[in-house]
């Protein structure tokens, strides 16, 4: 099987590539300047706003998995020229999402009586407790921009989306200047207030997005296709989708389990850790963004039926996403404490950071190549070994290693960080060994509209 992309195959995975990475950066910059505005108030906030965000996601991630399901749905659709098997999955992911909103949003409610029972800081809980809830509001057009975003890049447009994310991030950075810091007659609500500032940049976003891609979604939106309350093809849809978002909340449940347990070392080893997670999670969008485009792409000549293409397509982005992530590494591993000082001014907090700024460096790379691999296998509707091989890095050796490595041979901070290394690799191995028995067969299309899928 030959996976060796040609220099066309570069040019088009990184044409459409770049405004999708583009697009993950900006997402993940929302949470950067949330980080960096708190980190100037106290350890106490930024603490809360890394216990926050680990909740919000923890909850949110699955429902971002399982909406994923559009990739291959729309993306083979549209290449098959079969766009209204694709305005029937759009319009079902819209109706999942109603469900996936008043679900996430119940979560919410508890969040600093979990927070208690798992042991943090007793300053920190009510702080990231208030975070949690804040968050409710923008719940909803959370999925909704989610639907939008992987409609339009499954179908090449990518445009809305980037112009979307900016406007979005100047507004962030803007409402978390008034609500942080007490602005324009507003009180101060610190770290809370950072919450409230994203979800209402949310709607926003959702808004922005829908007004700005109209004249490509109109099409699949203008008319509501009763089909779309089939119940059998919302079951049908929800199957496909739900490894993907169990394969998600597998991996960020390791990284919130990992949270945790930081936060039973004291309030600056959950800061210190958030500053180098923060960093992390930044680069770790790129590789995020490539595997989206590589899902487009296999997706797209899957519905061509030319599985030539598929595997260059699948070869190109494992090429590029690796190349990005060893470039990072080298910047983790040489200057650790100049990224440090970027995001606090405790020396402590600044300490623990550097200390796991450059495992970030080592584990970056497993992370991305796995996370490309991952979205070859979405692209041709191989959901399932995904999740599968997550729970088997992350839960059956990372957590474990974890544990070992900090509370029986007192390794700190930096045992924790190095389970999970040891998980991102387990999985990137065996990511790859899936990809390669899939693409050397031929690959049907999806189907949702009958049992045959």
């Amino acid at each position: 099987m030959n996976l060796t992309p040609r220099r066309a195959d570069l040019r088009r995975m990184l044409r459409l590539a770049l405004p999708i990475v583009t697009v993950q950066v900006g997402i993940m910059m929302m949470g950067v300047v949330d980080t960096l505005m708190v980190g100037h108030l106290t350890a106490t906030d930024l603490a809360a706003v890394g216990l926050g965000n680990l909740y919000f996601f923890q909850i949110a991630v699955f429902g971002n998995g399982l909406l994923m399901a559009l990739d291959p749905i729309v993306a083979q659709g549209v290449a098959a020229d079969d766009h209204e098997a694709a305005a029937r999955g759009i319009q079902r992911a819209f109706v999942l999402t109603l469900f996936l909103t008043v679900i996430s949003s119940l979560l919410f409610l508890p969040a600093a009586q979990v927070f208690a029972f798992l042991r943090q800081p007793p300053d920190v809980v009510p702080v990231a407790g208030g975070y949690a809830v804040g968050s409710i509001l923008g719940m909803l057009p959370f999925y909704g921009f989610v639907v939008l975003r992987q409609s339009l890049q499954a179908m090449g447009r990518v445009a809305p989306i980037v112009w979307t994310i900016a406007g979005a991030n100047l507004l962030n950075a803007f409402l978390n200047w008034v609500l942080i810091y007490g602005n324009l007659g507003v009180p101060r609500l610190g770290a809370v207030g950072s919450a409230w500032g994203s979800s209402l940049a949310r709607w926003c976003m959702a808004a922005a997005l829908l007004a700005l891609s109209w004249r490509w979604m109109r099409p699949y939106l203008n008319r509501f296709r009763p089909e779309a309350l089939d119940r059998a093809a919302l079951v049908r849809m929800v199957r496909l989708g739900t490894p993907i978002g169990f394969q998600q909340q597998l991996e960020f449940g390791a990284f919130a389990v990992i949270g945790v347990m930081m936060g039973w070392l004291g309030t600056e080893a959950m800061a210190g850790h958030q500053v180098a997670l923060n960093l992390a999670a930044l680069t770790f969008m790129v590789p995020l963004g490539i595997g989206a485009a590589a899902a487009v792409r296999v997706g797209h000549a899957i519905g061509r039926q030319d599985m030539e293409g598929a595997r260059r397509a699948a070869g190109t982005g494992i090429l590029i996403g690796g190349t990005f992530m060893f470039v990072t590494a080298g910047a983790f591993l040489a200057v650790p404490g100049f990224w440090a000082g970027l995001y606090s001014h405790d020396p402590a907090v600044i300490a623990i950071a550097a200390s796991l700024i450059p495992i970030a460096g080592i584990f970056q790379v497993a992370d991305g190549l796995q996370t490309v691999a991952a979205g070859v296998l979405r692209g041709a509707g191989d959901t399932f070994f995904a999740s599968f091989f997550n729970a088997i890095g992350f839960w059956g050796l990372g957590v474990p290693v974890s544990v070992v490595l900090t509370f029986s041979l007192d390794w700190g901070p930096r045992g924790l960080w190095w389970g999970l290394a040891a998980g991102l690799a387990a999985v990137a191995v065996l990511l790859f060994d899936r990809v390669r028995r899939v693409l050397r067969r031929e690959v049907r299309r999806v189907a949702i509209d009958s049992p045959a899928a």
